[in-house]
C-alpha cells in the first residue's frame, strides 16, 4: 500500500466531542475530530500506519532486501482495531471503527475490557464473517432487539448486487435510528487522504494531536473526571469521602500509637494520606479553572 491507497478509516465514538477529545490523543496519532449527530463523535485519522512513512521518510532499519521503508504499511483493519479497542477502555462509551481497502471492508466495536467484535465482507459484498457478531453490535450499542438486528442481519446473507461499500452504509442507515449523522464528504471506501481532507473542510473538524507526557496526564485526568468516577475525584462527593478518611484515619493513628499497633497506625496513616490527597486534588482542579484554561492544572 502507498499514498495512493483506496484504505480509508473512521472512528464512530458514541459520546460528545467534548469526552472523545481527553482520550483521542493518548493515541498518538494525527486525527480530526467531529461532532456526528445526537451523542456521537468521529475521528478521521490522516492513515499514515497504512500508507507507509511517505516518500523519503524511514523508520529505522528496511524489512529485507528489495523493499523500501516507504512502501512498508500495516493493515488498515489490524489498525484501526487496535484504536478503537484502545479508546473504549480508556473510556465508558463503546467505539466502532470502520475500515475499507481494495480487497476487503470491514468493522470493529470495542466497548470497555470485553473482547472486540467485528465483521468483514469482501469488496464485491461477500460475507465473511460471523453471524452472531450482529447481535452483538445491537446489544452494546443500544439498537432495537428486533427490527434493528433484522436489518443488520441482512448485512450478512449473500446479495449479488450489494458490494462492500453498500455493506458500510447499510450499516450506517441503522445506526442513524440512534443518533448519528455523519458529517458531509465522510463516506465508506473514500480514499483515506481524501477522506482527511474532507474532514478538514468542515468548520466543526477540529484537529487532535499528541500534546508530550504532560498533556496525556491532563487528558487522562479529564478522562476519568468524565467518567462516572468523576464525581468522587472532584465536586461536593469527593470532598465528603476525603473529609470521612480524614475524620477516620486520625482516630486509627491514635489508637495505633497508644496501644503500639503498628498495623493501626499504617491504616490510620493511609486513609489520612488518601483524604489530604483527595481535598489537595480538589482545590487544585477547581482553581485551575478560574485561570487561563489551556495552563495546568486545567487541560
Amino acid at each position: 500500500m502507498n499514498a495512493t491507497s483506496p484504505a480509508g478509516a473512521l472512528l464512530l465514538c458514541r459520546a460528545e466531542p467534548e469526552a472523545v477529545r481527553p482520550v483521542a490523543t493518548l493515541l498518538r496519532e494525527r486525527m480530526l475530530l467531529a461532532p456526528a449527530g445526537d451523542g456521537w463523535s468521529v475521528l478521521v485519522p490522516e492513515g499514515r500506519p497504512w500508507r507507509g512513512p511517505g516518500p523519503g521518510v524511514g523508520r529505522g532499519p528496511g524489512p529485507g532486501p528489495g523493499i523500501r521503508v516507504a512502501d512498508v504499511a500495516e493493515p488498515v483493519d489490524r489498525v484501526v482495531s487496535g484504536w478503537a479497542t484502545a479508546l473504549a477502555v480508556g473510556s465508558t462509551w463503546p467505539v466502532l471503527a470502520l475500515w475499507w481497502d481494495g480487497d476487503r471492508a470491514g468493522c470493529t466495536l470495542a466497548a470497555g475490557f470485553r473482547r472486540p467484535v467485528g465483521y468483514v465482507w469482501l469488496a464485491d459484498g461477500t460475507p465473511a464473517g460471523e453471524d452472531e457478531a450482529m447481535r452483538t453490535f445491537a446489544e452494546r450499542l443500544g439498537l432495537d432487539p428486533v427490527l434493528d438486528v433484522q436489518a443488520l442481519e441482512e448485512l450478512t446473507r449473500p446479495d449479488p448486487d450489494v458490494d462492500a461499500r453498500i455493506r458500510l452504509r447499510g450499516l450506517l442507515a441503522v445506526l442513524t435510528r440512534i443518533g448519528l449523522v455523519l458529517p458531509p464528504g465522510l463516506d465508506p471506501d473514500t480514499p483515506g487522504d481524501r477522506l482527511y481532507a474532507a474532514a478538514d473542510d468542515r468548520p466543526e473538524a477540529e484537529p487532535v494531536a499528541w500534546t508530550g507526557w504532560r498533556g496525556a496526564v491532563r487528558a487522562e485526568l479529564d478522562a476519568v473526571e468524565s467518567s462516572r468516577l468523576g464525581p468522587w475525584m472532584r465536586g461536593p462527593r469527593a470532598r465528603m469521602l476525603a473529609g470521612a478518611q480524614l475524620a477516620a484515619g486520625l482516630p486509627l493513628v491514635l489508637r495505633g500509637i497508644r496501644h503500639r499497633g503498628g498495623g493501626w497506625v499504617l491504616a490510620g496513616a493511609l486513609l489520612l494520606a488518601h483524604g489530604a490527597l483527595g481535598l489537595a486534588y480538589d482545590r487544585i482542579r477547581g482553581a485551575g479553572e478560574t485561570v487561563d484554561g489551556r495552563e495546568w492544572p486545567r487541560a
